[in-house]
């Protein structure tokens, strides 16, 4: 793998022409406005220590343990146990950090158990138990040959809106810990304030930080060492994730082989650069798998703020399930799922039941079961309901169309097709 520590910077055209781009109604605008008069009450209360990265002496018994390696954008904090701020960096910097994580029977899955004070009681909080400068590629090796599985997997994370760099670590501990994953965790964390209205500041971090995230991709698929990427992305990271893969594919002509699954949760992106994204990154993609809910409040807030386009993670894609899963697309509708979070937006982690099918997606398990109708007409869906483990509740699983009519698929070829387009009716598909 390329250099590390500190590197400097240095088929689809109707596919989702025609899913809806309602315009957002007075009643949305007044929801929107007082979710984000919500979220402005909680953030000025908030008082959650910032320097909760300091590192303990030893973990306590019967804690676990998650030993990830973070690449990151964000300029360095002079706080101590803040590590990085939410401003933006010139390098991007790597590090080792070894999470530790209560007994089980001391918290309930899906929560981060975020410190009180400053050393953290590892038997009832979250704690840090090693921050090292990840400073060659020695480094690295020595890292990935300890936290390696027998497939050799690495899941990428990127976060969302809204995150300080001890968001994101504990976040993904969490998810690393309770979804059951073995692959090697990496983390990719951009440069958030971490303030909810800093919106356009965090979206334009994350135009800042794709060559970083197209790098770390690129250095992941080229070693010898990894066998399997899958990236997993949420909210504003799915935007970020999808231009990453774009940028791959022009740098690359192709996206590598190994990144075989992404995986983006209630992502926040514009349902028509979706489409533009998914062609541009050419016919050899990686699968994708998308959690969405159409309850989802902050991807509301985030369509009335983006002029009312539908956002990819909170549209019903019922009608377009055949032609997303053509682009191999596969849509879970989380609609129905219980939320713990009051705006509906992190199920895919802070749920139990969603947080283990998100570890079999982890694993490279798929989440279609059984056989999915027939159907000859573009546009219409099999939809099923698949229970999960030990619970009641029900998660919609949009399944692919196995048999369509060679007309049907002559169209589907032409439509989703990346190459040049004829020109009929005086017009270029695009």
């Amino acid at each position: 793998m390329p250099q590390v520590g500190r590197t400097a910077f240095a088929d689809s055209s109707c596919l989702i022409a025609s899913l809806p781009r309602e315009s957002t109604s007075f009643a949305v605008k007044r929801s929107c406005l007082s979710v984000l008069m919500a979220l402005s009450v909680l953030g000025g209360c908030a008082g959650r220590l910032e320097n909760v990265l300091q590192p303990l002496a030893t973990a306590g018994p019967g804690t676990s343990t998650v030993d990830m390696l973070v690449a990151t954008t964000r300029q360095p904090a002079d706080k101590p146990g803040e590590l990085y701020s939410g401003e933006r960096g010139t390098a991007i910097s790597l590090n080792d950090i070894v999470v530790s994580i209560p007994p089980d029977r001391n918290r309930k899955i899906g929560e981060v158990q975020w410190p009180s004070h400053v050393p953290a009681d590892p038997e009832k909080e979250f704690a840090v138990l090693k921050v090292g400068e990840v400073a060659s590629e020695r480094s690295i090796f020595k890292w990935f040959n300890k936290n390696r599985n027998a497939k050799r997997q690495v899941v990428i994370f990127v976060h969302g809106f809204n995150n300080t760099y001890a968001d994101a670590v504990f976040r993904f501990a969490q998810i690393t810990h309770d979804s059951g994953t073995d692959a090697s965790p990496i983390l990719f964390t951009w440069p958030s304030r971490a303030n909810v209205f800093d919106y356009l500041y965090d979206k334009e971090s994350t135009n800042f930080s794709r060559r970083a995230l197209e790098d770390l991709i690129l250095q992941a698929a080229k070693s010898p060492d990894v066998g399997e990427v899958t990236i997993l992305a949420h909210s504003m990271g799915s935007w970020l994730t999808a231009e990453a893969l774009r940028g791959v594919a022009m740098r690359n002509k192709t996206i590598p082989p190994k990144v075989r699954n992404v995986i983006l949760a209630s992502p926040d992106i514009d349902i028509d650069v979706f489409r533009r994204q998914m062609i541009e990154m050419g016919p050899q993609r990686p699968h994708f798998t998308i959690f969405s809910s159409t309850r989802d409040k902050a991807l509301q807030v985030s369509q009335w703020l983006s002029g009312g386009v539908t956002r990819v993670g909170g549209f019903d894609s019922t009608p377009y399930a055949a032609d997303l899963y053509k682009l191999g697309v596969t849509v879970i509708d989380t609609s129905a799922v219980k939320a713990d979070d009051a705006l509906g937006h992190n199920t895919f982690a802070d749920n139990r039941d969603m947080v283990q099918l998100l570890g079999r997606r982890l694993a490279g398990q798929s989440l279609d079961t059984g056989k999915a109708s027939l159907a000859d007409q573009v546009g219409m869906a099999a939809v099923r309901t698949a229970d999960l483990a030990g619970s009641a509740a029900k998660i919609a699983v949009i399944a692919p169309m196995s048999i369509i009519s060679n007309d049907a698929k002559q169209v589907l070829k032409q439509q989703f097709s990346s190459g040049p387009q004829p020109i009929v009716d005086g017009k270029i598909s695009y």
